[in-house]
């Protein structure tokens, strides 16, 4: 008896120990990121040029991503308040799918937003990597980065950490109950992945 008494005690304190991580990990993550993410066009200020994180352009239904179309219209709305000059849209490209040139093709065509100064980035497989890409291999940044503010906190966590003068521009999130509770309590477990990473100076896949 006194066994598994023992199992349950260390079981309930692991349980203690793991919330505790969670909330020290989202606090740090907040912490780093606090004033420098916007939902208002008029208050950011302005940035050389605009970090687009990928999503995909398609739900599964074969609908239009509203996560993806929102963060294109954020986009434009940089563009045309002039608030950035040039645009990298970074994402996953393989066969038969490439998320940066379907968001080129909607801001040029939807959005009128010129082609010449959008950059496709088809190697940002991942938050990490697309903030990686844009600092080493653009050289940029001064950056704003577009994404749901959901995402952008751990993006800025990235970006930050990586010395880069960077501020989000939060798109419009996804009304939907469901969607919302998912990837808040994704990003939740995201973000303790990301400072783990960072304490330990791996480089995420």
């Amino acid at each position: 008896m006194r066994i598994v008494k023992n199992i349950f005690n260390l079981a309930f304190i692991s349980v203690e120990i793991g919330i505790l991580l969670i909330c020290l990990a989202n606090a740090w993550v907040f912490a780093l990121t606090g004033g420098r993410t916007y939902t208002k066009i008029s208050k950011i200020p302005p940035r050389e040029i605009a970090l687009v994180l990928g999503t995909s352009p398609k739900m599964r239904s074969g609908m239009s991503n509203p996560y993806f179309t929102k963060r294109m219209d954020a986009t434009a709305l940089l563009y045309h308040h002039g608030k950035i000059k040039q645009i990298i849209v970074s994402g996953e490209k393989s066969k038969g799918y490439n998320e940066p040139a379907a968001m080129k093709k909607y801001l040029v065509y939807q959005e009128g937003v010129p082609e010449d100064i959008i950059t496709e980035d088809p190697k940002g497989f991942n938050t990490y990597k697309s903030i990686l890409r844009c600092k080493d291999v653009y050289k940029k940044d001064n950056v704003i980065i577009v994404s749901q503010g959901f995402h952008n906190l751990r993006a800025l966590f990235f970006a930050r950490n990586n010395n880069m003068n960077a501020l989000g521009f939060d798109a419009q999130d996804v009304n939907k109950p469901e969607s919302f509770y998912r990837n808040q309590a994704r990003e939740i477990l995201a973000r303790v992945i990301a400072v783990v990473y960072f304490v330990l100076g791996i480089s995420p896949d």
